[in-house]
Protein backbone atom coordinates (compact mmCIF):
# COMPACT_ATOMS: atom_id res chain seq x y z
CA UNK A 1 0.00 0.00 0.00
CA UNK A 2 1.59 3.46 -1.43
CA UNK A 3 2.32 5.76 1.90
CA UNK A 4 -0.25 8.66 2.47
CA UNK A 5 3.10 11.00 0.71
CA UNK A 6 3.07 9.01 -2.44
CA UNK A 7 -0.88 9.27 -2.58
CA UNK A 8 -0.62 13.19 -2.10
CA UNK A 9 2.21 13.01 -4.96
CA UNK A 10 0.28 11.44 -7.28
CA UNK A 11 -3.04 13.57 -6.25
CA UNK A 12 -0.96 16.61 -7.14
CA UNK A 13 -0.05 15.40 -10.56
CA UNK A 14 -3.87 15.14 -11.28
CA UNK A 15 -3.98 18.35 -10.26
CA UNK A 16 -1.25 19.60 -12.81
CA UNK A 17 -3.13 22.22 -14.86
CA UNK A 18 -6.53 22.14 -13.40
CA UNK A 19 -5.79 23.75 -9.53
CA UNK A 20 -3.81 26.65 -9.37
CA UNK A 21 0.14 26.79 -7.48
CA UNK A 22 -1.36 29.62 -4.77
CA UNK A 23 1.52 32.02 -3.81
CA UNK A 24 2.77 31.71 -0.36
CA UNK A 25 3.42 35.11 0.69
CA UNK A 26 5.25 37.11 3.45
CA UNK A 27 2.70 39.00 5.91
CA UNK A 28 5.02 41.83 7.78
CA UNK A 29 1.74 42.73 9.97
CA UNK A 30 2.01 38.94 11.47
CA UNK A 31 5.71 38.79 11.21
CA UNK A 32 6.49 41.82 13.18
CA UNK A 33 3.24 41.28 15.99
CA UNK A 34 4.98 37.40 16.72
CA UNK A 35 8.15 38.55 16.40
CA UNK A 36 8.81 35.55 13.02
CA UNK A 37 8.79 34.97 9.87
CA UNK A 38 5.16 34.29 8.82
CA UNK A 39 3.69 33.55 5.75
CA UNK A 40 0.28 33.00 4.28
CA UNK A 41 -0.13 30.61 2.06
CA UNK A 42 -3.08 31.83 -0.34
CA UNK A 43 -5.74 29.27 -0.98
CA UNK A 44 -8.17 32.81 -1.37
CA UNK A 45 -6.27 32.63 -4.84
CA UNK A 46 -7.41 29.19 -5.71
CA UNK A 47 -10.28 28.75 -8.93
CA UNK A 48 -13.60 28.25 -6.47
CA UNK A 49 -11.39 30.94 -4.20
CA UNK A 50 -10.31 28.10 -1.84
CA UNK A 51 -8.85 24.92 -1.34
CA UNK A 52 -11.89 22.64 -1.98
CA UNK A 53 -11.44 22.12 -6.19
CA UNK A 54 -8.25 19.99 -4.93
CA UNK A 55 -10.17 17.42 -3.07
CA UNK A 56 -13.03 17.55 -4.92
CA UNK A 57 -11.09 16.99 -8.49
CA UNK A 58 -8.64 14.47 -7.25
CA UNK A 59 -11.74 11.85 -6.15
CA UNK A 60 -13.63 12.51 -9.33
CA UNK A 61 -10.70 12.25 -11.69
CA UNK A 62 -10.29 8.17 -10.23
CA UNK A 63 -13.76 7.32 -10.88
CA UNK A 64 -14.18 4.72 -13.71
CA UNK A 65 -16.62 5.51 -16.63
CA UNK A 66 -19.58 4.00 -14.95
CA UNK A 67 -19.61 6.00 -12.47
CA UNK A 68 -18.58 8.96 -14.26
CA UNK A 69 -21.84 8.47 -16.36
CA UNK A 70 -23.64 8.36 -12.80
CA UNK A 71 -23.13 11.60 -11.90
CA UNK A 72 -21.94 12.97 -8.91
CA UNK A 73 -23.77 14.57 -5.97
CA UNK A 74 -21.96 16.62 -3.00
CA UNK A 75 -23.37 18.84 0.49
CA UNK A 76 -21.61 22.11 0.81
CA UNK A 77 -21.42 25.40 3.22
CA UNK A 78 -20.34 26.21 -0.10
CA UNK A 79 -16.58 26.19 -1.47
CA UNK A 80 -17.16 22.42 -1.58
CA UNK A 81 -19.68 22.71 -3.83
CA UNK A 82 -17.44 25.38 -6.15
CA UNK A 83 -14.55 22.83 -6.29
CA UNK A 84 -16.83 20.06 -7.01
CA UNK A 85 -18.86 22.29 -9.76
CA UNK A 86 -15.44 22.90 -11.66
CA UNK A 87 -14.19 19.59 -11.34
CA UNK A 88 -17.38 18.74 -12.56
CA UNK A 89 -17.39 20.68 -15.47
CA UNK A 90 -13.64 19.61 -16.56
CA UNK A 91 -14.20 16.12 -16.36
CA UNK A 92 -17.42 16.69 -18.24
CA UNK A 93 -19.74 14.90 -15.52
CA UNK A 94 -23.00 15.38 -14.28
CA UNK A 95 -23.46 17.03 -10.76
CA UNK A 96 -25.78 18.14 -7.80
CA UNK A 97 -24.62 20.01 -5.08
CA UNK A 98 -26.69 20.80 -1.75
CA UNK A 99 -26.11 23.40 0.34
CA UNK A 100 -28.17 24.95 3.26
CA UNK A 101 -30.09 27.78 3.71
CA UNK A 102 -27.25 29.95 5.40
CA UNK A 103 -25.20 29.31 2.55
CA UNK A 104 -24.34 32.95 1.44
CA UNK A 105 -25.58 34.22 -1.59
CA UNK A 106 -22.76 34.98 -3.12
CA UNK A 107 -21.08 31.45 -2.80
CA UNK A 108 -24.41 29.89 -4.17
CA UNK A 109 -23.74 32.59 -7.37
CA UNK A 110 -20.32 30.97 -7.90
CA UNK A 111 -21.37 27.35 -7.42
CA UNK A 112 -23.82 27.90 -10.29
CA UNK A 113 -20.83 30.05 -12.38
CA UNK A 114 -18.44 27.32 -12.19
CA UNK A 115 -20.85 24.22 -12.95
CA UNK A 116 -22.27 25.62 -15.90
CA UNK A 117 -25.14 23.26 -17.46
CA UNK A 118 -23.31 20.60 -15.88
CA UNK A 119 -24.40 21.11 -12.50
CA UNK A 120 -27.56 21.73 -10.56
CA UNK A 121 -27.90 23.34 -7.28
CA UNK A 122 -30.31 22.38 -4.48
CA UNK A 123 -30.57 25.01 -1.47
CA UNK A 124 -32.23 23.02 1.19
CA UNK A 125 -32.41 22.93 5.13
CA UNK A 126 -30.55 24.72 8.11
CA UNK A 127 -27.05 23.34 8.73
CA UNK A 128 -24.38 21.44 6.27
CA UNK A 129 -25.64 18.39 8.24
CA UNK A 130 -29.39 18.43 7.09
CA UNK A 131 -27.82 19.22 3.38
CA UNK A 132 -25.19 16.17 3.58
CA UNK A 133 -28.31 14.11 4.46
CA UNK A 134 -30.50 15.65 1.74
CA UNK A 135 -27.18 14.31 -0.87
CA UNK A 136 -26.86 11.03 0.53
CA UNK A 137 -30.68 10.40 -0.03
CA UNK A 138 -30.02 11.55 -3.86
CA UNK A 139 -27.12 9.17 -4.30
CA UNK A 140 -29.01 6.25 -2.37
CA UNK A 141 -31.79 6.99 -5.06
CA UNK A 142 -29.72 7.49 -8.40
CA UNK A 143 -26.56 5.71 -8.17
CA UNK A 144 -24.61 8.95 -7.86
CA UNK A 145 -21.08 9.40 -6.32
CA UNK A 146 -21.11 10.85 -3.58
CA UNK A 147 -18.43 13.60 -2.77
CA UNK A 148 -17.17 14.21 0.47
CA UNK A 149 -16.48 17.57 1.58
CA UNK A 150 -13.89 16.08 4.39
CA UNK A 151 -14.18 12.34 5.07
CA UNK A 152 -12.59 10.46 2.18
CA UNK A 153 -8.96 9.25 1.81
CA UNK A 154 -8.85 10.74 -2.12
CA UNK A 155 -10.61 14.31 -0.61
CA UNK A 156 -8.18 14.38 2.15
CA UNK A 157 -5.10 13.81 -0.33
CA UNK A 158 -5.96 16.13 -2.53
CA UNK A 159 -6.19 18.55 0.40
CA UNK A 160 -3.17 17.82 1.38
CA UNK A 161 -1.03 19.09 -1.86
CA UNK A 162 -1.43 22.75 -0.32
CA UNK A 163 1.25 20.99 2.25
CA UNK A 164 3.35 20.01 -0.98
CA UNK A 165 3.18 23.31 -2.54
CA UNK A 166 3.70 25.11 1.10
CA UNK A 167 7.43 22.81 1.24
CA UNK A 168 8.42 23.40 -2.27
CA UNK A 169 7.93 26.97 -2.40
CA UNK A 170 9.59 27.73 1.10
CA UNK A 171 12.32 25.71 -0.27
CA UNK A 172 12.92 23.91 3.14
CA UNK A 173 10.53 22.75 6.39
CA UNK A 174 8.90 25.85 8.25
CA UNK A 175 8.52 25.59 12.24
CA UNK A 176 4.97 25.93 12.08
CA UNK A 177 2.12 24.96 10.39
CA UNK A 178 -1.46 26.45 11.30
CA UNK A 179 -4.68 25.21 9.40
CA UNK A 180 -8.45 26.37 9.80
CA UNK A 181 -10.56 22.96 10.58
CA UNK A 182 -14.05 22.62 9.72
CA UNK A 183 -14.72 18.58 9.67
CA UNK A 184 -11.03 17.86 9.24
CA UNK A 185 -10.15 16.92 6.18
CA UNK A 186 -7.67 19.65 5.50
CA UNK A 187 -5.79 19.15 9.09
CA UNK A 188 -5.86 15.81 8.46
CA UNK A 189 -4.08 15.76 4.81
CA UNK A 190 -1.52 18.66 5.55
CA UNK A 191 -0.67 17.52 9.72
CA UNK A 192 -0.51 13.59 8.25
CA UNK A 193 2.19 14.55 5.04
CA UNK A 194 3.97 16.67 7.26
CA UNK A 195 4.21 13.79 10.22
CA UNK A 196 5.44 11.63 7.12
CA UNK A 197 7.58 13.86 5.25
CA UNK A 198 8.69 16.40 8.39
CA UNK A 199 8.37 15.01 11.59
CA UNK A 200 9.50 17.80 13.25
CA UNK A 201 7.10 20.35 12.24
CA UNK A 202 4.32 21.47 14.51
CA UNK A 203 0.80 21.66 13.02
CA UNK A 204 -1.89 23.32 14.64
CA UNK A 205 -5.37 23.31 13.77
CA UNK A 206 -8.03 25.94 14.60
CA UNK A 207 -11.41 25.97 15.16
CA UNK A 208 -14.57 28.42 15.67
CA UNK A 209 -15.07 28.34 19.31
CA UNK A 210 -18.85 28.01 18.58
CA UNK A 211 -18.33 25.18 16.18
CA UNK A 212 -15.81 22.91 18.06
CA UNK A 213 -16.40 19.44 16.38
CA UNK A 214 -13.15 18.38 16.31
CA UNK A 215 -11.89 18.96 19.75
CA UNK A 216 -15.38 17.59 21.10
CA UNK A 217 -14.68 14.19 18.96
CA UNK A 218 -10.66 13.65 20.26
CA UNK A 219 -11.88 14.57 23.60
CA UNK A 220 -14.45 11.81 23.43
CA UNK A 221 -12.40 9.52 20.94
CA UNK A 222 -15.12 9.19 18.47
CA UNK A 223 -17.13 11.97 16.11
CA UNK A 224 -19.69 13.30 18.39
CA UNK A 225 -22.80 15.51 17.59
CA UNK A 226 -22.30 19.10 18.78
CA UNK A 227 -25.67 19.55 19.76
CA UNK A 228 -25.09 23.67 19.84
CA UNK A 229 -23.56 25.31 16.51
CA UNK A 230 -22.44 29.25 15.72
CA UNK A 231 -22.95 29.19 12.26
CA UNK A 232 -21.07 32.71 11.17
CA UNK A 233 -17.94 30.83 10.35
CA UNK A 234 -19.89 28.91 7.33
CA UNK A 235 -17.40 27.15 5.98
CA UNK A 236 -16.10 25.44 9.05
CA UNK A 237 -19.40 25.27 10.80
CA UNK A 238 -20.17 21.47 11.02
CA UNK A 239 -21.46 19.76 13.60
CA UNK A 240 -19.92 16.46 13.11
CA UNK A 241 -16.27 16.09 11.78
CA UNK A 242 -15.71 12.79 9.64
CA UNK A 243 -15.18 8.70 10.53
CA UNK A 244 -11.87 8.99 8.32
CA UNK A 245 -10.56 12.36 9.34
CA UNK A 246 -10.61 12.05 13.04
CA UNK A 247 -8.22 9.02 13.67
CA UNK A 248 -6.20 10.65 10.88
CA UNK A 249 -5.64 13.91 13.00
CA UNK A 250 -5.29 12.26 16.02
CA UNK A 251 -2.35 10.07 14.66
CA UNK A 252 -0.90 13.10 13.31
CA UNK A 253 -0.16 14.41 16.80
CA UNK A 254 -1.85 17.69 15.32
CA UNK A 255 -2.84 20.50 18.22
CA UNK A 256 -6.03 21.43 18.44
CA UNK A 257 -6.98 25.05 19.26
CA UNK A 258 -10.09 27.72 19.38
CA UNK A 259 -10.48 30.96 18.26
CA UNK A 260 -13.86 33.23 19.43
CA UNK A 261 -15.68 33.93 15.77
CA UNK A 262 -15.25 38.00 17.04
CA UNK A 263 -11.53 37.29 16.99
CA UNK A 264 -11.89 35.69 13.65
CA UNK A 265 -13.81 39.70 12.18
CA UNK A 266 -11.23 41.41 13.83
CA UNK A 267 -8.34 39.47 11.48
CA UNK A 268 -10.54 39.65 8.79
CA UNK A 269 -10.98 43.25 8.88
CA UNK A 270 -7.08 43.38 9.17
CA UNK A 271 -6.57 41.58 6.46
CA UNK A 272 -8.69 43.65 4.62
CA UNK A 273 -7.62 46.83 6.03
CA UNK A 274 -3.89 46.44 5.99
CA UNK A 275 -2.56 43.57 3.77
CA UNK A 276 -5.91 44.19 0.95
CA UNK A 277 -6.75 40.11 1.52
CA UNK A 278 -10.96 39.69 1.11
CA UNK A 279 -10.99 36.31 3.78
CA UNK A 280 -14.01 34.86 4.31
CA UNK A 281 -14.50 33.61 8.23
CA UNK A 282 -13.10 30.69 7.64
CA UNK A 283 -10.10 31.64 5.45
CA UNK A 284 -9.07 34.59 8.41
CA UNK A 285 -9.02 31.78 10.99
CA UNK A 286 -5.48 30.16 11.33
CA UNK A 287 -4.06 33.94 10.98
CA UNK A 288 -6.58 34.90 13.74
CA UNK A 289 -4.97 32.52 16.26
CA UNK A 290 -1.43 33.28 15.95
CA UNK A 291 -0.56 35.20 19.47
CA UNK A 292 -3.42 34.44 22.06
CA UNK A 293 -4.15 30.93 21.02
CA UNK A 294 -1.67 30.14 18.73
CA UNK A 295 1.84 31.17 20.53
CA UNK A 296 5.34 30.63 17.87
CA UNK A 297 9.12 31.20 18.81
CA UNK A 298 11.01 34.12 18.39
CA UNK A 299 12.29 33.92 14.92
CA UNK A 300 10.66 30.70 13.81
CA UNK A 301 9.24 30.52 10.46
CA UNK A 302 5.18 30.09 10.45
CA UNK A 303 3.00 29.12 8.02
CA UNK A 304 -0.69 30.52 8.25
CA UNK A 305 -3.21 28.89 5.88
CA UNK A 306 -5.36 31.51 3.89
CA UNK A 307 -8.44 29.34 2.76
CA UNK A 308 -10.87 30.59 1.35
CA UNK A 309 -11.93 34.15 0.04
CA UNK A 310 -15.60 34.15 -0.94
CA UNK A 311 -17.27 36.65 1.95
CA UNK A 312 -20.17 38.24 1.24
CA UNK A 313 -20.18 42.00 1.25
CA UNK A 314 -23.27 41.95 2.63
CA UNK A 315 -21.75 40.59 5.80
CA UNK A 316 -19.49 43.16 6.55
CA UNK A 317 -21.53 45.10 8.56
CA UNK A 318 -22.11 42.04 10.70
CA UNK A 319 -17.97 41.64 10.93
CA UNK A 320 -17.34 44.88 11.96
CA UNK A 321 -20.38 44.42 14.93
CA UNK A 322 -18.83 41.30 16.45
CA UNK A 323 -15.40 42.80 16.16
CA UNK A 324 -16.68 45.89 18.06
CA UNK A 325 -17.77 44.00 20.85
CA UNK A 326 -15.50 41.05 20.87
CA UNK A 327 -12.66 44.00 21.62
CA UNK A 328 -14.95 45.74 24.22
CA UNK A 329 -15.23 48.85 21.86
CA UNK A 330 -19.13 48.59 22.01
CA UNK A 331 -21.83 47.46 24.54
CA UNK A 332 -25.62 47.34 25.02
CA UNK A 333 -28.00 48.49 27.76
CA UNK A 334 -31.59 48.97 28.84
CA UNK A 335 -32.17 51.95 30.19
CA UNK A 336 -35.25 52.83 32.39
CA UNK A 337 -35.56 56.77 32.00
CA UNK A 338 -38.42 58.42 34.12
CA UNK A 339 -40.91 60.36 32.26
CA UNK A 340 -40.22 63.97 32.38
CA UNK A 341 -38.36 66.51 30.62
CA UNK A 342 -34.50 66.88 30.97
CA UNK A 343 -33.94 62.92 31.52
CA UNK A 344 -32.06 62.03 28.51
CA UNK A 345 -30.19 65.02 28.97
CA UNK A 346 -29.12 64.35 32.71
CA UNK A 347 -28.15 60.84 31.07
CA UNK A 348 -26.15 62.42 28.47
CA UNK A 349 -24.40 64.61 30.60
CA UNK A 350 -24.01 62.46 33.75
CA UNK A 351 -23.53 58.84 32.42
CA UNK A 352 -21.53 59.04 29.31
CA UNK A 353 -17.76 60.03 28.97
CA UNK A 354 -16.23 62.88 26.45
CA UNK A 355 -14.99 60.34 24.06
CA UNK A 356 -18.33 57.61 24.65
CA UNK A 357 -20.50 57.56 21.40
CA UNK A 358 -24.52 56.54 21.76
CA UNK A 359 -24.50 54.47 18.28
CA UNK A 360 -28.14 52.66 18.87
CA UNK A 361 -31.30 54.33 20.73
CA UNK A 362 -34.24 52.69 20.05
CA UNK A 363 -37.26 53.15 22.71
CA UNK A 364 -38.78 49.87 23.64
CA UNK A 365 -41.89 50.68 25.45
CA UNK A 366 -44.00 52.41 27.81
CA UNK A 367 -43.70 50.75 31.02
CA UNK A 368 -46.28 52.98 33.07
CA UNK A 369 -46.91 56.76 33.01
CA UNK A 370 -43.81 56.88 34.58
CA UNK A 371 -40.98 55.29 33.31
CA UNK A 372 -39.76 54.27 30.19
CA UNK A 373 -37.30 51.86 28.47
CA UNK A 374 -34.71 52.01 26.18
CA UNK A 375 -32.40 50.07 24.15
CA UNK A 376 -28.98 52.06 24.04
CA UNK A 377 -25.70 50.99 22.42
CA UNK A 378 -23.06 52.51 23.25
CA UNK A 379 -19.50 52.77 21.96
CA UNK A 380 -16.26 53.86 23.84
CA UNK A 381 -12.48 54.60 22.51
CA UNK A 382 -10.66 51.86 24.26
CA UNK A 383 -11.58 48.55 26.04
CA UNK A 384 -10.24 50.93 29.29
CA UNK A 385 -12.88 53.02 29.14
CA UNK A 386 -15.64 50.50 30.02
CA UNK A 387 -15.75 50.31 33.14
CA UNK A 388 -15.19 53.97 34.24
CA UNK A 389 -18.60 53.78 32.28
CA UNK A 390 -20.40 51.30 34.03
CA UNK A 391 -19.13 52.76 37.41
CA UNK A 392 -20.65 56.17 36.56
CA UNK A 393 -24.12 53.95 35.46
CA UNK A 394 -24.07 52.13 39.08
CA UNK A 395 -23.96 55.84 40.47
CA UNK A 396 -26.49 57.44 38.63
CA UNK A 397 -30.49 57.27 40.04
CA UNK A 398 -31.41 55.61 36.55
CA UNK A 399 -32.13 51.74 36.25
CA UNK A 400 -29.68 50.41 33.91
CA UNK A 401 -28.92 46.71 32.91
CA UNK A 402 -26.32 45.43 30.90
CA UNK A 403 -27.30 43.15 27.85
CA UNK A 404 -24.76 40.55 28.16
CA UNK A 405 -22.73 38.96 25.54
CA UNK A 406 -24.28 35.83 25.03
CA UNK A 407 -27.85 36.11 26.90
CA UNK A 408 -31.00 35.26 25.00
CA UNK A 409 -31.63 38.98 24.72
CA UNK A 410 -27.91 39.83 22.87
CA UNK A 411 -28.47 37.04 20.26
CA UNK A 412 -31.47 39.52 18.98
CA UNK A 413 -28.58 42.17 18.40
CA UNK A 414 -25.72 40.39 17.05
Amino acid sequence: MPSFADECTAAAARLDGVARVTPLEASPRLSDAAGAQVWFKREDLQVGRSYKLRGAYNLLAQLGPAERAAGAVCASAGNHGQGMAYACRMLGMRGRVHVPRTTPRQKRERIVALGGDDVELVVDGDTYDDAAAAAAEYAARTGATVVPAFDDRRTIAGQATVGIEILDQLGRAPDVVVVPVGGGGLLAGVATLMREQHPGIRVVGVEPAGAASMTAALRAGAPVTLPELDSFVDGAAVRRVGEISLPMVHDSGAELVTVPEGRVCTEMLDLYQVDGIIAEPAGAMASAALGDEVSVELGSTVVCLLSGGNNDVSRYAEVVERSLVHRGLKHYFLVEFPQEPGALRRFLDEVLGADDDIVLFEYVKRDNRETGAALVGIEISSREGYEPLWGRMKASPLKIQLVAPGSTAYRFLV
